[in-house]
């Protein structure tokens, strides 16, 4: 007798009292509990309530027939897999169940290893679609964009209106805000959503290697190749592409992406056979591109090739509004994924989050909402569990008392030097970067914290526009 893991449902619909008798019988024995029908509306009944994992179900019978039975079935549940049985079938009757969506086709009198085998097969069927589903709502739910801010949903807006298409997207942004996360939501609502994601960190591959990584190496090719490799471009044929931190690709390595780009050809390391392949290539950086080219360390042409369409994958700070929607996210995902308990988050907790600037974006958030679940031994996120950081956060100043204010040139530098204060402040000190978000030259910027008298702190340096962010 075969051991159940758990107690497997089968509802059985026949009109014929002996065959629901027998069937029930062979069943119970092995340990499965059966539910009888004598007909198709009192089945359907039972399906809604008892949500069985099998059906067995005739053909023909008086009132409601199997086929329709079998429609309603499916309307119902989808997922459930059922097995027509029947005395007198035929070609077309199979065929038509088939089409419903019945799982197979078993003919009266009823073979008890057939029966049984049936349900086996079923059931695992029922157990691999199951599971699958499952692993789906898990990896959407990990890879979603979440947010309700403006800043969010013109991003979207974009993003899926160019995921329709094939054309090439450059996605730029600083490290940590989801360009991931973007060029995923591309492919799976692409027209390629069935054929592979591959994603190749090029600042991750060392550069002797990294066209052998893209492009394969047939054996032989260099020391160490041992068997012929194929490269990222050719396991993405019919799918999408995303080469991250695009910036770092070396020039040699950036011609052959172009060649891609223009004519769909790659070239194996080690041999002068040319292959086709068809790729969408999404690129991602978080350097400025232009200032790449300038410098020499990025081809203008390939530039141009991959700015098909731009997309800003907006920082932390510049949608606040969405942090108690990921705070939320994150605590429920490391709940799901680390078997926690559900916590909840202070309203002081996540007013200090909110203010807080997020250089790291969200991945920085991403990885302090598991640290203080890991921490925190009580049903509620304190600001006892935030790091040091937090502690000195205050909320901006919302003063609106302007008796001591005499002029409006007065008025003007207090309100400049109170703004520039507080944007350098939340770019933690990063006046390159601060320079960027406000639209004011990196020049005129130092001009105007020299006139206002606005110091940084002794130990903090000057971070140039260079520097990766």
């Amino acid at each position: 007798m075969a051991e159940k893991e758990k107690e497997i449902k089968v509802l059985v619909i026949d009109d014929e009292k002996n065959i629901l008798q027998s069937i029930e019988m062979v069943l119970s024995y092995e340990q499965y509990k059966v539910i009888t029908s004598a007909n198709g509306l009192d089945g359907l009944e039972l399906f809604k309530s008892e949500q069985p994992d099998i059906v067995l179900l005739d053909v023909r019978m008086p009132g409601l027939d199997g086929l329709t039975v079998l429609k309603g079935l499916k309307e119902i549940n989808p997922f459930t897999e059922i097995i027509m049985i029947s005395g007198h079938s035929g070609v077309e009757e199979a065929v038509t169940a088939a089409r419903y969506g019945a799982f197979d086709f078993l003919e009266k009198p009823i073979s008890r290893d057939k029966l049984l085998l049936t349900i086996r097969n079923a059931h695992e069927k029922g157990q691999l679609l199951r599971e699958n589903i499952t692993l789906k709502g898990i990896t959407e739910k990990k890879y979603s964009l979440i947010g309700n801010s403006l800043a969010l949903r013109e991003l979207l807006s974009a993003v899926d209106r160019v995921a329709k298409t094939s054309t090439t997207v450059l996605i730029t942004g600083e490290s940590g805000t989801g360009k991931e996360l973007i060029a995923r939501r591309i492919h799976n609502n692409s027209s390629r959503h069935s054929y592979p994601f591959v994603q190749v960190n090029c600042a991750a591959i060392p550069e002797e290697l990294i066209e052998s990584e893209l492009f394969g190496h047939e054996k032989g090719s260099f020391t160490g190749a041992f068997e012929r490799k194929t490269g990222k471009f050719e396991s993405a044929h019919r799918g999408t592409i995303f080469l991250d931190e695009v910036a770092d690709l070396s020039l040699k390595a950036q011609a052959k992406v172009l060649r891609v780009l223009e004519e769909g050809e790659i070239q194996r390391v080690g041999t002068a056979e040319i292959c086709q392949v068809d790729v969408r290539v999404i690129a991602a950086t978080n350097k400025d591109l232009t200032v790449a080219i300038k410098d020499g360390h990025f081809r203008e042409d390939l530039y141009f090739r991959l700015n098909v369409f731009p997309v800003h994958s907006p920082a932390l700070r510049q949608r606040r509004e969405d942090i108690p929607l990921l705070v939320s996210h994150f605590v429920e995902l490391f709940a799901s994924e680390h078997n926690f308990k559900r916590k909840q988050v202070s309203s002081q907790v996540l007013k200090l989050l909110t203010q807080y600037s997020w250089p790291g974006n969200i991945r920085e958030l991403r990885n302090l909402i598991e640290r203080m679940l890991i921490i925190c031994d009580g049903p509620q996120i304190e600001p006892s569990h935030l790091p040091a950081p937090f502690a000195q956060l205050k909320a901006p100043s919302q003063s609106n008392d302007f008796n001591h204010i005499q002029t409006w040139k007065e008025f003007k530098q207090m309100s400049e030097k109170a703004y520039l204060d507080y944007k350098i402040k939340e770019n933690n000190y990063n006046l390159a970067r601060t320079a960027r978000e406000i639209d004011l030259p990196r020049s005129n910027l130092y001009k105007k914290l020299e006139s206002l008298e606005i110091t940084l702190p002794g130990d903090t340096p000057i971070q140039d526009s260079s520097e990766s962010e």
